[in-house]
This record gives structure tokens, sequence and C-alpha cells, in this order.
């Protein structure tokens, strides 16, 4: 009887806690370490660049604006993923290209237009 009740309060502790991957409905923030997929990457980083431009941040111009793919570069604090948009029909030139930061794991870190 004692392994059994063991057993249910086991189970019923594994099922009701969250789980520690994302922070839920997709929202690119990751716990762990275990290294993103560059496709992972790339769709977070889509979904910064809607933020951005629902803020107010970015143009609304950006909307058309593809990923190229994504890279691994040395960051200040090591390994980085960065993730470069590029608008050709930008009037400004020094904000034709648009960079973004992740972590390993696949965390936003930041968004700049100059690659730094």
């Amino acid at each position: 009887m004692k392994q059994f009740v063991s057993t249910f309060a086991a189970l019923a502790a594994l099922s009701l806690s969250a789980p520690a991957f994302a922070g839920g409905e997709g929202d690119c923030h990751f716990h762990g370490s275990t290294p993103a997929k560059a496709e992972t990457v790339s769709g977070c980083a889509v979904k910064r660049q809607q933020q951005l431009i629902a803020s107010g941040k970015l143009d609304k111009s950006w909307q058309a604006v593809k990923p190229a793919a994504p890279e691994q570069v040395d960051g200040q604090k090591g390994k980085e993923w960065k993730v470069t948009f590029k608008d050709a029909a930008a009037t400004d030139k020094s904000k034709e290209t648009l960079y973004m930061f992740f972590t390993p794991q696949g965390n936003f870190i930041a968004a700049n237009f100059t690659g730094n």
C-alpha cells in the first residue's frame, strides 16, 4: 500500500508540473542548456520582428522582409546566434540591415542596425 501511495504521489506531481522548456505559447523563452536549432531561432527572430513592428520600434515596411539563415558567431559572452534581415528598399542605408542576436538556447538578446 505504501508503494502505491508513493507511486501515485510521484505521478501526480509529475503530471501537474509545468514543463521547463519554454515560457508557453511559443513565446521563444527557453530554459536549460539545450542548444536551439537554426529553424527555431529563425522563427523566434520573425516573432521578435513582428513585436518590434507592433510596438513602433520598426517601420511597417519591415513586415515583408524575411530573415537570412541564422549563423553562430562569437559574442561578448561566448557563442550567439545572429539573424540578419536586409531591407533593400530602405531609404536610410544605415538602417538597411537589421541584426538580431539570440543565446545558443534561442533566447533574444538584442536587435540593432550595427551588427555589434
